[in-house]
């Protein structure tokens, strides 16, 4: 998939010209504001319920609702924003793509693995360039593996858990048990959920791998509670299953009638359809309009990179990397995100904060930062690394 989505939104200002002199029909040339969206494909595993298909769009829809944002403004103030969108397949030639990627715009938005994000911005045709990490919420790419070129409007996932564990707090909820999946990406998540609990002074009392290979649709109210009943006595069942392999057959199947949080039950997320509050349900209704499913992180963290584009366009009056970069970086750069309070960028490692959504799969819970967990600078700034948890050195430089 390689396509080119243009408009140049100058239509409205030509038709205003017939009115005036002739001397004044002369308009002055729009800043052209291209950008790519370059995608590495991953193989997705099967999934469980034709209830959750894997968008083909997912991230993209998100970054062409924020063209048309772009464009409406663009419009108006004499800018030219397009965009194109480059899909590589799982077996094709990424630094190729990005190539032609940085021959096009200077302005990218990443969509793949940790690994494609540092091969990518570590290419000599990158220098100079601006990249915007939309998918990957490694620890890595914000501290040892931080790249100068690189920033994160994704969630990092320590963000998330975090904010997970700030709600189980305030609940008083200080006692759990965990469930850990088979694969690399559960157990990386597992090791989130194990670091922000102890981040804030919860304790889990036991851990269980799960080791069934069985079909749960037609076992389920069998194997589960047999298998739970072996953890201590808890206030929450944590279940660290990302890949979403058997996490929504534990709901309501658990020995002890308890809470599950985790990858289901009560989770964190960067942006779900169940935000309705701070004028969110106009960004809802648009996306839905335009890519026909509710929104999701992907799709928000490619939202906020093409509006932090555009508000940084409209504010410096240029497409420049450079003066952008330092722009966004700045004190003065401030972005509306429909989440109750504006979304900046860390000067030491370029993660957008913004606040983290603990949601069920019907209701919002609450927005973190939780009430009562300050910090000297932002709030946000409670959920993730914070500064001297960082080891990313390259924004120093």
């Amino acid at each position: 998939m390689n396509h080119l989505i243009r408009t140049t939104g100058l239509c409205a200002a030509m038709v205003l010209a017939v009115a005036l002199p002739a001397g004044a029909q002369q308009q002055k040339p729009a800043l052209a504001v291209p950008m790519v969206y370059l995608r590495q494909e991953v193989p997705q595993p099967p999934v469980l319920s034709n209830l959750d298909p894997i968008p083909d769009d997912l991230g993209i829809a998100g970054a062409e609702v924020a063209l048309k944002d772009n464009q409406s403004t663009g419009a108006f103030m004499g800018q030219d924003f397009s965009l194109t969108v480059i899909s590589v397949p799982p077996d094709g030639d990424l630094p190729a793509a990005a190539r032609d990627a940085l021959a096009q715009a200077q302005l990218v938005l990443l969509d793949g693995e940790a690994a494609h994000l540092m091969a990518v911005t570590d290419l000599p045709e990158a220098k100079g360039a601006l990249f915007f990490n939309v998918a990957a919420g490694d620890e890595a790419l914000r501290s040892d593996e931080c790249r100068a070129n690189l920033l994160h409007t994704i969630p990092e996932t320590a963000a998330r858990t975090d904010a997970l564990m700030q709600v189980l707090v305030a609940r008083q909820w200080s006692d759990l048990a965990m469930i850990v999946g088979p694969t690399a990406k559960d157990g990386t998540f597992a090791d989130h959920l194990r670091r922000s609990a102890a981040k804030f002074g919860l304790a889990i009392a036991g851990e269980v791998p799960w080791t069934f290979d069985t079909d749960l649709r037609d076992s389920t109210m069998d194997e589960v509670p047999r298998f739970t009943q072996t953890l201590p006595d808890h206030d929450v069942l944590l279940v660290a299953d990302p890949t979403d392999d058997f996490g929504r057959y534990v709901l309501h199947n658990t020995w002890l009638p308890r809470p599950v949080a985790g990858s289901h039950g009560l989770h964190a997320e960067g942006w779900a359809s169940v935000i309705e509050a701070w004028g969110a349900v106009q960004l809802q209704n648009r996306f839905e309009a335009h890519a026909a499913r509710p929104m999701r992180g992907e799709d928000y963290a490619a939202w906020t990179a093409i509006r932090a584009i555009g508000e940084a366009v409209t504010r410096t009056g240029s497409a420049d990397p450079a003066a952008l970069r330092a722009y966004m970086l700045s004190d003065a750069f401030q972005l509306d995100g429909f989440k109750g309070r504006a979304l900046t960028f860390r000067h030491w490692n370029g993660q957008m904060r913004q606040p983290i959504a603990v949601v069920n799969d019907r209701a919002l819970v609450t927005l973190a930062p939780v009430a009562g967990f300050l910090h000297q600078r932002n709030e946000t700034d409670s959920l993730g690394l914070d500064e001297p948890e960082s080891r990313c050195t390259a924004f120093k430089e």
